[in-house]
Parts: structure tokens; sequence; C-alpha cells
């Protein structure tokens, strides 16, 4: 990225040294690369840590969609630094994820290695016991009083008797232990599901969780609507405040939309600009809530641009569709989408939509 950079800011002049092939082709060519390289590190981002990726994998997708057109230097080297500080806090968040999930497991096998060992002296401790007794009960073939043999017999039976109920005591106790130790990892793992499923910088639910959800909700056959919710014009915050500001204004845009929400609602971010939104109504019902949402999520916002606090306008383009019978969740988000992109559509025109 570098040298790209540099080969854009050289001048055109004969100091250039001549080349066989056209450089502008050569530079297009090693941009496609590039882009191909974010998009696959971002596709082994997801085989790598399934919890973690999605959110680097949506990131590299945005820096490679500003790579698309209209190349310069200014974008190549924020796009170095969008991607180097994307994948060190990846790195970082992966680390971290798999020291703990390492240390939960490895504190499960340390409590059930102490379970085990509690029980095996337990059992030694009881084996002893009734081996007294055993060899206790072989003595009293060889007694001839009758009352000595009684006497005998009682003391074994009582014997055996507290040593089983020690064993079932000690038992119950070690069980009763390693239940409880269990549910605490069981929390544990848990909560860094729960971390799992979550967007890490708005805190809404992430797209590989939302999809999961809605396949249940087709399994179970119960009809729902799907809002696809773009915001308008996200990609000039980022070129014209800065990146930091552009996260957060996704941060507000996503507090308004859950405020927007009910508590029954699923909201999600979907990548980069984008959210989902999971109503449990019919197509009727969904249209005037959403009209109403669109109301509420759209207008003034106030960021810390570069130069200070920036107030903008922020629009955003909704798509709704309610789930038919025998549709996949492809095809589902599929209309959805497309109704998105035709509000956008109708929205820079001018003409009446949604």
């Amino acid at each position: 990225m570098i040298s790209l950079r540099k080969y854009l800011d050289a001048p055109r002049g004969g100091s250039v040294a001549p080349v066989k092939a056209d450089p502008r082709s050569l530079l297009q060519v090693a941009i496609a690369a590039y882009r191909s390289a974010l998009r696959e590190m971002g596709i082994c981002s997801m085989s790598a840590c399934p919890g973690l990726g999605e959110d680097l994998k949506q990131g590299l997708s945005g820096v490679e969609d500003d790579l698309s057109s209209g190349i310069t230097s200014e974008q190549i080297e924020t796009a170095k630094q969008c991607v180097g500080e994307r994948l060190q806090q990846w790195g970082r968040r992966a680390q971290e994820h798999s020291q703990a999930r390492t240390e939960e497991v490895k504190e499960i096998l340390i409590a059930m290695a102490r379970t085990a060992e509690s029980v095996g002296d337990r059992d030694q401790r009881c084996a002893k016991q009734i081996t007294d007794v055993t060899a206790r009960l072989k003595k009293i073939a060889n007694l001839e009083d009758l009352t000595e043999i009684r006497a005998s017999i009682e003391q074994s039976a009582a014997d055996l008797k507290t040593s089983i109920d020690r064993m079932a005591a000690e038992g119950s106790a070690a069980i009763a232990q390693l239940k409880k130790e269990l549910s605490t990892y069981q929390a544990k793992l848990e909560a860094a599901e729960e971390i799992a499923s979550r967007d890490s910088l708005t805190g809404l639910r992430n797209r590989l969780w939302v999809e999961n959800h809605i396949a249940r909700r087709i399994g179970i056959d119960r009809p729902f609507c799907v809002v696809v919710i773009d915001m308008d014009g996200f990609k000039q915050v980022n070129d014209d405040h800065g990146h930091l500001a552009g996260d957060e204004l996704l941060q507000q845009f996503s507090t308004e939309l859950k405020s927007a929400c009910r508590s029954t609602d699923v909201v999600g971010r979907w990548g980069g600009d984008e959210f989902i939104i999971l109503l449990d109504c019919d197509l009727a019902e969904a249209t005037t809530r959403t009209a109403r949402m669109k109301q509420w999520v759209c207008g003034s916002y106030t960021l810390h641009g570069r130069s200070g606090p920036e107030k903008l306008k922020v629009e955003a383009s909704l798509g709704l569709a309610e789930r038919a019978s025998n549709e996949t969740v492809k095809e589902l988000l599929a209309r959805a989408d497309a109704a998105m992109y035709a509000d956008k559509a109708a929205s820079r025109t001018g003409a009446a939509h949604y």
C-alpha cells in the first residue's frame, strides 16, 4: 500500500522510467488484488473465530468498498491506517477470547479432577472399613460363645451401616460441589456466548446471531417481518469527519433505533452502516411501526469531529418484508434488501416513497 501511495504521489513527467504496461492498469490490478486480500482476510477471520470474525469482516468490507472507485493517495493512506487498526484490535480481542475460553475449560477440568480425587479417597476409606468388617465377620466363625457372636455381628453391622452412610453422604457432597462449580462455569460460558453474539461497537446483536434467530423463527413457522435499514451518505461522514466520528454516529443511531423499538423486537447491526430489525407482527402493523421508526431515528445528530462538535442531518432508507410461506432466510433477506434499495432510489429522485 505504501508503494501504491508513492506511485500516486509521483510526477507523471519524464522522470518516470518508461514501462511496457500501462501503469494505471497495473495500479488497478494491484488495488483489485488488495481488495481481494481484504475479502479473504474477512472470510478467514470468520473461520478462525466465529464469535469475533463478523465485526472484522464487515470492517474490512467497508475499507474494500472505499477502494472501489476514485482511488487517491489519501484514500490509500486512510485504508492502510484503518486496516492496521482493525487487525490489531481484532488480534487483541481474539487473544483475550481464546485465553478466556482456555481458562474456563482448564477450571472445569481441575474441578472434575478434584471431584474424582475426593471420590477416590472416599472409596479407599470405605473399602478399608468394609475390609475390617469382613475380617471381623470371618472371626465369628471361630467363636463358640453365642453372646460374643451376637455382639460381634451387631458391632459389624453397625460399622458397615456407618461406612455406607458416610460413603453416601460424602458422595452426595462431592456431587453437590461439582454441580455448584459446573453451574458457575456454565454461567461464565453463557456470559461469553452473550458477548460473542453482540456487535462490539454498538452492543446490538451481530449478523450471525440474527441469521440464526431468523432460522429458528422460520422453524416454528411464526409470522414476522424483517426491516433492513441503511444510513444514507455514511461514507461521506467518515471522509469529512473521520472514522471515530463515524463510529460515534453508529453508536448514537443504534441507541435511537433501540429506543424506537419494543422490548420484544430483535435489533441487530447487519454490518457497516446497515441494521436489521425483526418485528413480531403482520405487514400492515409493521408498515405503520416502521414509518414511525424512520421519523424517530432520522434527524439531527451531534458528533465530535476533527474540528470539534458537528451537527449533522441523518437520513436512512428502509426496506420491509413479511416472511412468506416456505421462504428461506436468504430469500426473505433478499426481498427486504431490495425494498431498502428501492426506498433509497426513490429518495434520490424526490419521489414519494415507503
